[in-house]
């Protein structure tokens, strides 16, 4: 097995045992929105925005079984206020029919050397999820989907 694999499959294992329990938890569930990149499963707490585990970005890194991206996604082809654009809040990720979904990507680190930062990763995945969701509430944006 070479590096890339190795870090692909603990990362995987720590978000099967550990992230998404934990986020379940914490009121989260299986979302029904297929990513357009990413095939494992996502989890949402609302249905408007969806929560996903991108195992392979980094994986070839030496510390690459020290962090992962997580990606939030709105899966819907609307036009958002200006405001809610950027790198702070929402780009655009395409699709293959020339629409486009809004996503969000954080790199979450959740081991630093040998001291393990798990509910520290965890509590920050909840909290950034909030804040865009609430950016995307402030906006009215969730009100037109309704």
């Amino acid at each position: 097995m070479n590096l890339n694999e190795i870090n692909e499959i603990f990362r995987k294992a720590l978000i099967k045992i550990y992230f998404e329990p934990e986020l379940i938890k914490l009121g989260y569930r299986k979302s029904n929105v297929k990513h357009p990149t990413i095939n494992d499963d996502g989890l949402t707490s609302n249905n408007f925005l969806h929560l996903y585990f991108d195992i392979n970005t980094g994986s070839d890194y030496p510390d690459g079984d020290e962090w992962f991206m997580v990606e939030y996604l709105f899966p819907y082809n609307i036009k958002l206020p200006d405001k809610i654009k950027g790198p702070d809040y929402f780009t655009t990720i395409a699709l293959e029919d020339g629409k486009n979904f809004w996503r969000h990507r954080e790199l979450v680190r959740y081991k630093y050397g040998k001291s393990k930062k798990l509910n520290e990763a965890l509590e920050y995945m909840d909290q950034k999820y909030k804040e865009l969701y609430n950016s995307l509430e402030e906006s009215s944006v969730t009100n037109k989907l309704s």
